[in-house]
């Protein structure tokens, strides 16, 4: 992957941020380190940064609002030229963020949007809907729903409700799955459809792992369900581990971001399926968006109407995400790179 070494926020102090030799420094903001994605991304962007003659601070708020907050203040403070941020919680930032416009500060959200401010400038994300449709899709086909038949189980999972993200990715899915709720093809047995039910606070997977165990005891006498929608590799994890506690037979179940522990997972049979983003492509897409509005050029976006922060419709541009099954993920994450062949077990 394109990588730079670079320290996270408790490598210094939090009033510190990297001296400024190039070309301007760019605060980099990342939510939490408990996902090993954001580390990647962070990295990433670092690269990307570097790449087009910039300095990079990058902090890791380790999942604390405040945190973000005092991060973000220290990196206006030491004379950022622009921010991209990916939102521990997406409603917290309308402070530190009118103080960072004061400062004529860009600011790119990054993969999460930032609600309730209109200072923030653009968003870079994958298509969320899309996300959800491509779970969604890869359960209906696998449960063959289409030719008819016996109702089939499944219980709905997703992600945590301060993430913007998670409602999105939500809604893609049960665009997809809701008719077959309703027309009884699809019996979830909880009753947890509402997505105020089945959010997941802070994507944990033990936070998923505990709610799987209390559905699988209070409404499944034999402890088996056939599928379980999850919106992310790390909540799925959680998923099969309730099921295996619970001796149940194991269900089909998607998942996204590819991490490499639930690649293996889909290597051995053991996951059905992940949504893979590349993140590499997004951090090159966010540096491309700040190098151009620094250069006092318009960043390419490719939506202006479907990101309501609450304030404002938020300049987007937007990639496609990647179903990855056992059939494909050797060609998609190996042969671009993403992980190589001894990451997933491939070769010694």
């Amino acid at each position: 992957m394109l990588l730079a070494a670079v320290g996270c926020g408790d490598s210094k102090s939090e009033g510190d941020a990297t001296e400024d030799t190039s070309g301007g420094l760019i605060g980099i903001s990342m939510p939490t380190d408990d996902q090993a994605r954001w580390i990647t991304d962070g990295e990433n962007l670092t690269y990307q940064f570097e790449r087009l003659g910039y300095t990079a601070d990058m902090k890791v708020a380790d999942g604390q609002p405040a945190r973000q907050i005092q991060q973000i203040q220290s990196m206006i403070d030491a004379g950022a030229k622009a921010l991209v941020i990916s939102a521990v919680d997406g409603k917290s930032l309308s402070g530190v963020l009118a103080k960072a416009h004061e400062a004529k500060v860009k600011v790119v959200a990054y993969d999460r949007l930032i609600e309730g401010t209109a200072d923030v400038d653009y968003f870079a994300t994958f298509d969320g809907q899309r996300v959800g449709q491509l779970q969604a899709n890869y359960l209906v086909d696998a449960l063959e729903l289409r030719s008819g038949g016996d109702p089939v189980t499944i219980e709905l999972f997703a992600g945590s409700a301060d993430d913007n993200n998670a409602s999105v990715f939500y809604k893609g899915a049960m665009g997809v799955l809701k008719p077959f709720i309703d027309s009884g093809r699809l019996d979830v047995r909880s009753g947890q459809t509402a997505f105020t039910q089945v959010t997941t606070k802070g994507w944990s997977d033990e936070v998923a792992r505990q709610r799987m165990s209390t559905i699988l005891k209070e409404y499944y006498e034999d402890g088996n369900v056939d599928a379980v929608l999850s919106p992310y590799d790390g909540i799925s994890r959680g998923v099969l581990q309730a099921i295996k506690a619970a001796g149940a037979k194991r269900p089909v179940i998607t998942g996204q971001d590819a991490e490499i522990e639930s690649v293996k997972l889909i290597a051995s049979g053991q996951q059905d399926q992940t949504v893979f983003k590349d993140t590499r492509k997004l951090a090159e897409l966010a540096a491309s968006m700040v190098d151009a509005a620094l250069k006092g050029d318009s960043p390419k976006v490719t939506d202006t109407t479907q990101f309501d922060n609450g304030v404002k419709i938020v300049p987007t541009a937007l990639l496609e995400p990647v179903t990855v099954v056992k059939s494909n993920y050797e060609k998609v994450l190996v042969g671009s790179s993403y992980y190589s062949a001894q990451q997933v077990g491939l070769a010694s």
